[in-house]
């Protein structure tokens, strides 16, 4: 049957084993070099590894493993079932690529394959297993061995990008090398092998003497800092969150680059180009169009800092006809042309999530050059407001506005901002979030219109809302958003528990002194925005009755 080439390739099962040993100067990897003519990764220093065969997956060779049983194994992958022949696909690759072979004697060590005759016999056995003249399983049988699955920990998950023309869904293992065994590489697909510290290739890579591919790259990165293979293998087998790690192909001033989870563009770029043809970008350029979706486009005010990031975000909706806009942002004559250009002088409404300076200012410009409906809730009378904010129209929470051809639901989510609202887009399950949510650092509670308990509430109500992405303020298109605001009430609460414990440890304690304390992991330059969450954390202990206040100096009350 020929592959529709319209429709995606569906990643191969592989597995792939990281072998590594102690040595004098510290802990080494075994690599080998594929040769330049392979189809896949040609020259390249890798791991050894491949496919998943059907004969990884047979109940007989399944009953020669040793430590581990397929429920065992499919529950670490997160399987249903079938997770061991990831584990014996990593073992027969290793034993046709390089030689090594984990499996236990009759004495439960690893078979010691450096006598002449031993090594002789299970040459001959792994090119029969190379060939496909035998399986593993036979070799077992024959030879009275187990597999060692119970030495390997599973220590990560790689899944090839869209776009390639080979795609493989790889469990990354790692284990200690069998001392009594004397690695080779075949002369075939391997051209090469060598033992090495991470570290150092690494280094090799950045020079040019090594070809290295980006997941072993990300590889070599995680495992570089353990100084002993006990220490890794401790690490692999602690309980973890695993994340899928899928690089994404990404455009950039550079050329293409790759993101991985964790990167700020990642879930953008998988939203805008889903295919990985490398046509989104990673980074923010004020004053650039971008194309969310049919309905939605961005523009990024520039205004770039510290409190503002890449810029303030600015939101587009509808594509004919009639067009509204989501926090103009700042007064900057050159910002608001480039929102009139891009919206062809058709805006006819203005909305606001909230009134800081960076995000309201430019609506009455934008009124006075289009006579369209400004929206939001009035500015509380603080310094830090924009009092220029005139609403025509003051929203309230759970109303749904129609226009632009879209549904928005409007979400009051008072914390950062007393006004703060938010705007569903109900047919996208896409929510603009003003700063209610932010990418890359934690809102700032700046009392006395920022309330911390007020915040963590509003966090908690949209937990009970059915929302895909997230358009912050600042930064790109997020994702996983439950995941998103638990890790925001983690963060905050945890941050809680380091105020009570200051408060507590001190006896009597004031700000300056509970400042370097509860905001350790935090550089001194940025102690005078934290010091306003830090009064807001006090504040709201003090609300709960957990601390009291006497003339700036604070105890448990």
């Amino acid at each position: 049957m020929v592959r529709n080439m319209n429709q995606p390739l569906v990643p191969r099962p592989a597995a792939t084993l990281v072998l590594v040993r102690d040595a004098g100067d510290g802990m080494e990897v075994f690599m080998i070099r594929r040769t330049q003519s392979a189809a896949f990764m040609g020259g390249a220093h890798v791991f050894p590894g491949g496919g998943v065969d059907a004969s990884d997956a047979s109940d007989e060779l399944a009953a020669h493993c040793h430590g581990l049983d397929d429920a065992e194994a499919s529950r670490l992958l997160g399987l249903e079932r079938g997770g061991l022949a990831y584990w014996t696909a990593a073992v027969r690759e290793c034993f046709e690529e390089a030689g090594l072979l984990l499996a236990h004697d009759a004495e439960g060590e690893y078979a010691d394959l450096n006598e002449a005759q031993r090594a002789q016999v299970f040459a001959q056995w792994r090119e029969s297993v190379r060939a496909g003249r035998s399986t593993l399983a036979d070799l077992c049988r024959e030879q009275q061995l187990r597999l060692a699955a119970g030495r390997m920990a599973y220590f990560s998950h790689w899944i090839t990008q869209p776009g390639r023309p080979r795609r493989y869904d790889t469990r990354f293992f790692v284990a200690v090398a069998p001392g009594a065994q004397t690695p080779s590489h075949d002369n075939s697909e391997t051209v090469d092998h060598i033992w090495i510290r991470p570290a150092e290739a690494l280094d090799r890579h950045r020079s040019g003497e090594f070809h290295l591919v980006f997941p072993t790259i990300k590889t070599l990165e995680s495992i570089a800092g353990f100084a002993t293979a006990s220490a890794l293998l401790e690490f692999a087998r602690s309980p973890r969150k695993m994340p899928i790690m899928a690089p994404r192909t990404a455009s950039s001033r550079e050329g293409p680059k790759l993101l991985v989870p964790g990167d700020y563009a990642y879930a953008e770029v998988g939203k805008l180009d889903p295919e990985g043809k490398g046509t989104a970008t990673c980074e923010i350029t004020p004053g650039a169009v971008v194309q969310l979706s049919p309905k939605v486009r961005r523009i990024t005010a520039p205004n770039p800092g510290f409190m503002t990031g890449p810029g303030t975000n600015t939101y587009l909706l509808g594509s004919d006809g009639d067009i509204a806009v989501i926090d103009p942002g700042p007064a900057l004559d050159a910002h608001v042309e480039t929102v009139l250009a891009a919206t062809g002088n058709r805006i006819k409404w203005i909305l606001v999530t909230h009134t800081h300076k960076d995000h309201s200012p430019a609506a009455m410009l934008l009124k006075a050059r289009t006579g369209a409906e400004v929206m939001g809730m009035p500015p509380p009378p603080y310094e830090n407001q924009d009092q220029s904010f005139r609403p025509d129209r003051v929203l309230a929470d759970g109303e749904r506005l129609q226009l632009a051809g879209c549904v928005l639901r409007v979400i009051h989510a008072p914390g950062h901002a007393s006004n703060q609202v938010c705007f569903l887009l109900e047919e996208e399950k896409l929510l603009f979030t003003g700063d209610h949510v932010m990418q890359g650092s934690t809102v700032v509670i700046n009392p006395p219109d920022g309330d911390m308990k007020v915040y963590l509430d509003s966090l908690r109500q949209l937990q009970r809302e059915d929302i895909a992405w997230f358009a912050p303020g600042h930064g790109f298109v997020m994702d996983k958003t439950q995941e998103a605001l638990e890790r925001l009430l983690i963060h905050r609460l945890t941050r809680e528990n380091k105020v009570m414990n200051a408060v507590r440890a001190a006896g009597v304690a004031t700000m300056e002194t509970l400042l370097p304390v509860v905001y350790d992991d935090v550089q001194a330059r940025l102690y005078p925005v934290a010091s306003r969450s830090l009064l807001a954390h006090l504040i709201k202990l003090k609300t709960e009755g957990r601390v009291q206040e006497a003339q700036g100096r604070w105890s448990i009350a």
